[in-house]
Order: structure tokens, then C-alpha cells, then sequence
């Protein structure tokens, strides 16, 4: 594969070649593999990942218009490396990122004490869409509240790593990061002898471990479960994926019932049997009709009760996703120094708050350049992105921003960074972000890298695969390689 033909942008970072063509320290062998390759043999191994994929029935589900879609798992062959001294960086940032948003879940929900010193507008939350009023006075163990948090990074032209945004409540994404490299290993064998490559497929016994810790009874195999929606979620093939991994039952609401003793029992043909903790997959208002949606079939009658009283530890909390707020994530720096006294390892990207009168004046007048972000979407849905929008959808945004203000962030345009990735018979640069996943009970976890997701179409700054985005195997690596001009 002729690799001189691989184009950089001078306006942003390529995480494998410099803009003169040289490999990356520690991306030596990676740039090698793929000039010494054919295209016939890179497409090989792309099919063989699509037959994979396909056997293993690794899937996910789109809603359009309607339907259900049931598609196959979009996956690139070609790897992206992270030099493991950089991660060790990425991992302390990530431990203090969750450990204040922890800390600022706990304190909203009991003392006050961040609002009470004015540090966080008290308006902010009360207007939060995702704020739980009946989760007031409670102290989870170990009062944690997000358990599992999977916090999107991306790299900006001057190869600096922002945080783009935080997910509390129910993060999804680590089946399929599991199972990249999974597939990477049967396509790349050599290249996984060439590169000391940190493992990660210890995550399924480290959920376990930070679920465990959740138990209300002192055992040492706690009934775990993983509560699901159903098949017809997006993400199911995860819930099963991490459910038999773990050796835990995977549950739907009917499953469960919660007794005199406000217990909660699971249903087995040998009568009830008593849970533990409950790893939900379902969002807050769903979770018990005797509390929030009363229609809610998907739910277990009781189940915050139990909670309340100790008697059964839910993953993540009710009421985490005060802090999945985006207008909320701009306060995210100030909590660290607030609660931890340090400065924030990783950043934010520069963020307008448009419920602020001035920074909303500022929005509104250079809509045309900006990213616009409704406060509580995932997904990428409802982004603006101001350069490749209509002039009737920028009307529309400045219409919806006005109404609404509380409901908007901005930020300037980041040109992601890029990786090489197999466009038909040729290397390509598309732009990618990264998912990993950190756990929180008694002790931290950070997985070793995480789910990158890639734009698949060229220019595209949407990763996100309900959207169209691909994903990567994702590699930290201990190298020693200086780079080699190609």
C-alpha cells in the first residue's frame, strides 16, 4: 500500500504520520505493516472481520423512522496506537474526572454544600432535566453514585486531549470495544507479536468486582444481575454480552418483584431467590412505576424503596445523571478544585453557557461557527454544526436557542484527529474520538484504552454509529520506536 499517498490535514492532528510523513514515535511498526501490505490483503482481512462479525452476531439496533433496524457491527481493521505514557496521563485524569463528579452527586442530594457557597448556579440543577427530587437524603454505599462512567476524549490540532462530555447514566459501547479486540486478534496476529499491547479484556471480572462491592450482604458471590429492557433496546447485545460474562443473570422488569420485606427477588423455577445488586440498563423514569412513569412496564414496583432502605445496590444510581447534563459539564473543572483542591488534569473544551445572557449574545452571533449541543441528547442527535448547516436550519437553531436557553451549550469547532483507515483499496484519514470506561465503587478502574469511534465519511466530524460512524481496535502500547520516514 502505497502510504505516500495518505493525505494529512495541516489543520489537524494525525495520530499516526506528521505532516512532513513521518511515522509518530512508537507508530513505526504500524506505519511499516501497512506499507509493506496490498491492498488485496488489508481487504482480506476486512472481510474475514465482516465474517467475524457476522458469525458472532455482534449487532446493534437503529431506530428510523420507526423501525428497528438490526445492523452489523461497523468495524476498521487498522488499529489505533496510544503510546502508553500518554495514557497513564489520560488515566489519572479520568480517575479525578470521576471521583469529583461522585463527590458533587453526593453533595447535591444531601448537604448543598457546592450551591450553598455559590460555586454552581442553584438554578442550574433545579431546572435539570435529569435531577431525581425523591433521591434527596439518600447515601449510597461508599456514596457513590455513577459506578460506571464512560467519558468521551478527543484530540485537538495541537495533539491536546479534551473531554467532550461525560455519560452516567446508563454508558454503553464496552461490549463492542471487547469485541474489537477480540476480532483484531484473529486478522493482525503478527502485529500483535510485534507490540506489547496492555490487555483489556479484564473488564467483565472488574464490573463484577465494582458490583460486588454494591452487595448489602457480606458474600462472596453476590446475586448480580444485569436489568435490560429488552431485545428490541439498541443496546441488548451488550446487556447479554456483560451479563453472561460476568456469570450474572440477565433480567427484564417482569423478572423481578420486590417483597413484604422490601427485598427484591428474582423469579427462578425453584421459587424466589433474593438480589443483591442490580446492574439497571434502563434509564431512571422507567425503573419503578410506583415512583416515577406509573405506565412503565419495564420497571420493578418497590425497587426504589429497596434501594432506599439498603437492601439491594443499584448500578448506576437514580438520579446520576444530574451530572450527564452538558450545561452541567462545564462546571466539571471547578468541582475538581472545589471538592479534590487540585487542578484538573484533562480539560474541557471551551464551552458558552446559552442560559447566560452575554455568552448567549455571543452564540447567537456566531452561530455559523460553532458546535450547538442540546443539553440532554446522546447520541449525537440534535447537534448543530454551524459550517455545514442550511440557512433554514440555522434559523432554526437560533429559534430553539431563544426559547430555551437553558437547554443549549456551544463550543468551537474541533477538528478531531485523525487515524488511517481502509476506504475500499486505499488508506484514508478519518476523524475519530475515544470512549473509555472507568469504574467507581471502593477502589478505581480504567480500562486500557477504549472504543474509538470513527467518521466513516470523509470530512465528517459524527462518530457516533447510530449516524453512520465505524469503530477501531484501540492499542496502548509500550514502544521504544522513533519513528521512520516512508
Amino acid at each position: 500500500m502505497d502510504t505516500r499517498t495518505y493525505k494529512t490535514s495541516a489543520n489537524t492532528f494525525d495520530e499516526l504520520f506528521t505532516s512532513a510523513g513521518r511515522a509518530r514515535p512508537g507508530m513505526g511498526q504500524l506505519a511499516r505493516f501497512l506499507k509493506l501490505s496490498t491492498a488485496r490483503d488489508l481487504n482480506e482481512r476486512k472481510h474475514a472481520a465482516e465474517l467475524a462479525i457476522k458469525t458472532l452476531g455482534i449487532s446493534f439496533t437503529v431506530y428510523s423512522e420507526g423501525d428497528n433496524i438490526d445492523r452489523e457491527w461497523p468495524f476498521d481493521i487498522i488499529p489505533r496506537i496510544i503510546r502508553e505514557r500518554e495514557w497513564q496521563y489520560i488515566h489519572r485524569g479520568l480517575v479525578q474526572r470521576l471521583r469529583a463528579l461522585n463527590m458533587f452527586i453526593n453533595d447535591v442530594y444531601n448537604e448543598g454544600r457546592i450551591l450553598k457557597d455559590k460555586r454552581i448556579p442553584s438554578d442550574l440543577l433545579k431546572s435539570s432535566r435529569d435531577y431525581r427530587k425523591e433521591c434527596q437524603g439518600i447515601r449510597p454505599v461508599a456514596e457513590t453514585w455513577a459506578h460506571i462512567c464512560g467519558t468521551d476524549l478527543i484530540r485537538d490540532a495541537d495533539g491536546t486531549v479534551y473531554v467532550l462530555e461525560d455519560n452516567l447514566r446508563v454508558p454503553s459501547g464496552v461490549s463492542y470495544m471487547l469485541e474489537n479486540r477480540n476480532i483484531s486478534k484473529r486478522v493482525l496476529p503478527e502485529l500483535f507479536e510485534d507490540h506489547q499491547i496492555l490487555p483489556m479484556d479484564e473488564y467483565p471480572t472488574q464490573l463484577f468486582d465494582t458490583l460486588s462491592a454494591l452487595s448489602p450482604r457480606p458474600k462472596d458471590f453476590p446475586e448480580v444481575v444485569v436489568l435490560t429492557p429488552g431485545i428490541y433496546n439498541s443496546a441488548y447485545f451488550e446487556h447479554s454480552f456483560l451479563a453472561q460474562r460476568m456469570g450474572a443473570e440477565l433480567v427484564e422488569g417482569q423478572d423481578l418483584i420486590v417483597g413484604d420485606d422490601d427485598c427484591v427477588y428474582m423469579k427462578t423455577v425453584e421459587g424466589l431467590s433474593r438480589v443483591d445488586v442490580i446492574y439497571r440498563r434502563i434509564d431512571d423514569l422507567f425503573m419503578d412505576p410506583e415512583v416515577f412513569n406509573k405506565e412503565s412496564v419495564l420497571g420493578v414496583r418497590g425497587l426504589m424503596r429497596a434501594w432506599k432502605k439498603g437492601n439491594v445496590g443499584l448500578a448506576n444510581a437514580p438520579g446520576a445523571g444530574v451530572a450527564d447534563d452538558k450545561v452541567v459539564y462545564t462546571y466539571v473543572p471547578e468541582m475538581i478544585r472545589y471538592y479534590l483542591d487540585e487542578d484538573p488534569i484533562l480539560p474541557n473544551v471551551p464551552s458558552y453557557m446559552c442560559s447566560d445572557a452575554k455568552q448567549r449574545q455571543h452564540v447567537l452571533k456566531n452561530l455559523e461557527n460553532l458546535v450547538v449541543k442540546p443539553a440532554n441528547e446522546s447520541g449525537g442527535y440534535g447537534m448543530y454544526i454551524g459550517p455545514r448547516e442550511t440557512r433554514k436550519r440555522t434559523s432554526e437553531m437560533r429559534r430553539l436557542i431563544k426559547a430555551n436557553p437553558r437547554n443549549y451549550i456551544a463550543q468551537p469547532i474541533i477538528s478531531l484527529s485523525t487515524v488511517p483507515t481502509l476506504i475500499d483499496n486505499t488508506i484514508e484519514p478519518r476523524h475519530v474520538d475515544l470512549r473509555p470506561f472507568i469504574l467507581q465503587s471502593d477502589r478505581s478502574y480504567v480500562t486500557a484504552g477504549g472504543l474509538t469511534r470513527v467518521a466513516m465519511v470523509r470530512g465528517s466530524l459524527v462518530v457516533n454509529s447510530s449516524q453512520g460512524g465505524g469503530s477501531k481496535d484501540t492499542w496502548i502500547v509500550a514502544e521504544n520506536d522513533t519513528g521512520a520516514r516512508l
